[in-house]
């Protein structure tokens, strides 16, 4: 019998690090699938415990995705992330969040030689993090890997279109999908990976009218990036929409000049340390 409490009280005045708990349950993969062509799915990445209390609130999903690689980690694309990253920051967003669903990214070589690797590497990712799924990039050729997951309880994200992990093959970061072949392409890809199981894909990079075509096709909830306003939700890397970059892509709209409110903090701060007028008398334990 266990000797563990059965109601759990966090002493948020001891550290800035407990988040408050909320009297609220949080969501699962089947309430995310059923969101389909209802209420628009909001989702933001996070990769910490901080950024997950204040954005858990406002998000059905916070991704935890291997867009650290860039904003985290100063890396120029997502291929060198590795799995003790993702499940590192993954348990810092789920102990910072009680409302929203997480995802946690598989990183570039984690998945892709078969579903015997992708079972291990995924289950541990849930282990270790307590997130609610995985996400996995590409199409067609990863169905039976995504169907081999989600049999065994392991929830799956797929994600179509541009996909960041294939920067090396793709030559870069460019709208997908401009041809009729590379279209059709998509649009089967988005459909296998549907039908092999996943709970939603991703949707990035493409003509509105694929992803348009995509969300019409397929049975779970599709989440545009750089796709269409008709997506059944959308995401953003977080630090993107709040202006902590100069550079963005076209399809981020910022909701925040982040970087220059920090600036100037950081500015008042450094010079009243030098012209010593701070700290005060009242800021000075006398002892």
């Amino acid at each position: 019998m266990s000797t563990l409490p059965k109601t759990l009280t966090l002493d948020t005045s001891t550290s800035r690090a407990n988040p408050t708990p909320q009297p609220m349950k949080r969501l699962t993969v089947p309430r995310i699938r059923q969101r389909k062509g209802g209420e628009p799915i909001v989702m933001l990445t996070a990769y910490t415990v901080r950024q997950a209390q204040l954005l858990d609130p406002h998000c059905d999903m916070l991704l935890v995705g291997d867009s650290l690689a860039q904003v985290i980690y100063g890396l120029p694309h997502t291929v060198a992330v590795t799995m003790e990253m993702m499940a590192l920051h993954g348990a810092a967003v789920v102990r910072g969040s009680y409302h929203a669903a997480v995802i946690v990214d598989m990183p570039f070589g984690s998945y892709e030689a078969g579903p015997e690797q992708a079972f291990a590497n995924a289950s541990r990712l849930l282990k270790e993090t307590g997130a609610a799924a995985v996400k996995v990039e590409g199409g067609k050729v990863l169905a039976p890997t995504i169907e081999f997951l989600t049999q065994r309880g392991i929830p799956v994200m797929g994600h179509v279109g541009l996909t960041p992990q294939a920067v090396n093959i793709l030559g870069g970061y460019g709208v997908r999908g401009k041809s009729d072949e590379e279209a059709r392409s998509i649009v089967e890809d988005a459909v296998a990976v549907a039908k092999a199981g996943a709970f939603s894909i991703v949707i990035e990079g493409v003509l509105e009218s694929i992803a348009i075509e995509i969300t019409n096709k397929v049975a779970c909830p599709t989440i545009g990036i750089g796709a269409s306003a008709q997506c059944d939700g959308q995401v953003l890397v977080t630090d993107d929409m709040l202006g902590m970059f100069e550079r963005v892509p076209r399809f981020v709209k910022r909701y925040s000049d982040m970087a220059s409110v920090i600036d100037g903090a950081v500015r008042d701060y450094a010079e009243q340390v030098r012209s010593r007028s701070f700290p005060t008398s009242e800021q000075i334990y006398a002892g």
